[in-house]
């Protein structure tokens, strides 16, 4: 395949800002002033002169020996922590700043959307902000206007499209920005974590947008925060840790590894009484994921089925409760939400003591992965209120060892989705 970008050992330096001592004497202060021209020189050429082996305290890496390949047509996330590096790689890919050292060969035409309203004139109209971003991105007059009526369709903006762009919202600048560097088919789009800005539906949109310029063969580098709508995007994820590449792989290997990092991974927590969840009515004293023959553990085969076991203690008589767990997977997706369905104490108040809550799921349904559990109680009477919600509190991995019979037949390689059912299958030319 062609590569697109070709990115060896870049790094990049900055110099942190000192603080400027004040002369506590008329005299000292009389020679600082002498002496300041040349001071601010020096301390000017310092700020962009660095060593290979500056131990400086004041030099920080913003990226350090980052080396990847991008093939043309991929779809490639970029993830990471604040501060990991993620936005300086992207503006040294959009030639907006330098890299100290390394080199980058890129071949096509590059469209960056890294801030809001980028290349946008406040005091321009919407209307010739789009023909200025245009020929920015290297359009020219004709090829804008080819795909005008598109981008304004797109943005949603028609309205306003004659007013001045300072008068815009945030969102509407995005809007109109996205708009612009999505339609003038570019070779290579760069996105940073700009469509926050949007409402749920315009992401949506510009998920779907990326998505198509992604299928019709151009390069695609999409930074952001959301885990769903990065393994919805991209087969292939860059994870980026202290300004180094810390993983490269699929999607759904680097996000569960991302999200993993996060949590404090256990199938069995237990609280003490100083520090349970919980209010004067109810304490939760203890979190589990157990087999089926009851045992703890942190790995369950995908036949098997698994109980989510909460043990709380209700102090003070009369309350209805209603406890509820939800389950995430390694991409940060709501599985589901379950809540007690045990007739027994379904709207009946419990007298206080120790109780254990198990919700079981059957084998066979979960796909493959890392699940985390959150935990709630809710009091329904006397008075509705939440007594306590615990997130991550334990995590569990589903395998599948490929030994018997499996819910994926003879298939051996992975397969994607959040639960993967073992289904009745009917085949003939005359099923009734």
């Amino acid at each position: 395949m062609t590569t697109a970008i070709k990115v060896e050992n870049i790094s990049k330096q900055f110099r942190l800002g000192t603080k400027v001592e004040k002369e506590d004497s008329l005299v000292r202060a009389l020679f600082s002033t002498i002496k300041a021209p040349l001071q601010n020189y020096r301390r000017y050429k310092s700020l962009y002169s660095f060593r290979d082996n500056d131990l400086s305290p004041d030099i920080l890496w913003a990226l350090k020996d980052v080396s990847f390949d991008v093939n043309r047509g991929e779809v490639v996330g970029i993830i990471g922590h604040n501060g990991a590096g993620k936005s300086t790689l992207l503006k040294i890919l959009s030639r907006i700043t330098p890299p100290s050292s390394g080199s980058i060969r890129i071949v096509g035409r590059v469209s960056s959307l890294l801030e809001v309203g980028t290349g946008f004139h406040p005091e321009l109209t919407g209307r010739e902000n789009v023909y200025l971003n245009g020929t920015i991105l290297g359009m020219r007059k004709k090829e804008v206007d080819n795909k005008f009526s598109e981008i304004v369709e797109f943005s949603g903006v028609e309205k306003f499209l004659d007013t001045p762009v300072k008068r815009y919202s945030s969102g509407m600048r995005v809007r109109l920005a996205f708009a612009v560097a999505a339609h003038l088919e570019p070779e290579i789009m760069i996105v940073d974590e700009v469509l926050a800005v949007g409402d749920a539906a315009f992401q949506k949109k510009c998920l779907d947008k990326m998505q198509d310029v992604g299928s019709q063969g151009s390069t695609v580098l999409f930074v952001s925060h959301s885990m769903p709508a990065i393994t919805r995007m991209c087969e292939r994820v860059i994870m980026l840790k202290a300004g180094s590449v810390f993983m490269d792989a699929t999607a759904h290997d680097v996000v569960s590894a991302y999200l993993q990092g996060e949590r404090d991974n256990t199938a069995e927590r237990i609280f003490t009484d100083t520090d349970a969840p919980g209010d004067t009515e109810v304490k939760l004293h203890a979190v589990r994921i157990l087999t089926d023959d009851h045992r703890v553990t942190e790995a369950i085969d995908i036949r098997r089925a698994l109980a989510i076991e909460v043990e709380y203690e209700v102090l003070q008589p009369g309350w209805v409760l209603m406890p509820t767990f939800a389950l995430w997977n390694g991409e940060g997706v709501n599985v589901c939400v379950a809540v007690d369905q045990d007739l027994t104490w379904r709207k009946v108040p419990r007298p206080p003591g120790r109780y254990t809550s198990r919700g079981w799921i059957p084998g066979n349904l979960l796909s493959e992965g890392m699940f985390t559990v959150n935990v709630t109680m809710w009091t329904l009477e006397p008075v509705r209120k939440m007594q306590y919600h615990v997130t991550d509190v334990v995590a569990f991995q589903v395998v599948d060892t490929l030994e018997g019979d499996s819910s994926r037949g003879d298939w051996k390689g992975d397969l994607p989705g959040v639960i993967r059912p073992k289904l009745i299958w009917e085949t003939g030319s005359n099923i009734k």
